[in-house]
């Protein structure tokens, strides 16, 4: 019944493109011939090949009635195809070449862990900021890597104690609280 009905789709769509446009005319009859060749040889369910597969996906971007002379699959099905494809081609294109990044040259590294010890205060940030403008292209989170490397078991900035030690001269202690009396009166107290 199926197989009637494909026939009757098939000489009802030959006699529509007779008054159709030759390159219409042409590509249509090329759709058709391609998915009968698909049904000769198959006997039950129809194979589709890769070849068939390419040649709906290349109608589907380059002729605009595609799907109307489509019968062997349904429009949604060669969509697939071309979404899967796309797919594929940019799991290919965006694979991995090799381990990771690639490493920075020895001196680079260096000059990153020389910069890190001379200067405990700077971070990442500004050790990048000089990387780049001694002409150094590098990434802050390469620099932020390897300062984590060069750092192992120290803190990123100085301590409290280096901190107070450093300020101790210049630091000036002052305090300003309340106290209630028995009588709940509040007295006002600065502490220097």
């Amino acid at each position: 019944m199926e197989k009637l009905e494909n026939l009757l789709k098939l000489l009802f769509s030959i006699v529509v493109s007779f008054f159709k446009n030759q390159s219409a005319l042409a590509m249509e009859n090329l759709a058709l011939r391609q998915q009968l060749s698909i049904y000769h040889h198959s006997k039950k369910r129809p194979k589709i090949h890769l070849r068939d597969r390419l040649f709906w996906i290349l109608a589907s971007r380059h002729w605009e009635k595609w799907k109307n002379s489509l019968i062997i699959v349904k429009p949604d099905t060669v969509i697939g195809w071309h979404r899967k494809g796309f797919k594929l081609y940019w799991t290919w294109k965006s694979r991995k070449r090799g381990p990771g990044r690639p490493k920075i040259s020895i001196e680079i590294r260096n000059l990153i862990k020389i910069m890190a010890k001379e200067n405990p205060t700077w971070g990442v940030p500004r050790i990048h900021g000089e990387l780049l403008a001694l002409g150094i292209e590098i990434d802050e989170t390469t620099v932020s890597n390897y300062l984590k490397r060069s750092r192992a078991g120290k803190p990123p900035s100085q301590t409290w104690r280096t901190f107070l030690e450093n300020h101790m001269h210049n630091t000036f202690a002052i305090d300003f609280f309340t106290v209630s009396t028995a009588k709940f009166r509040v007295l006002y107290v600065l502490f220097s």
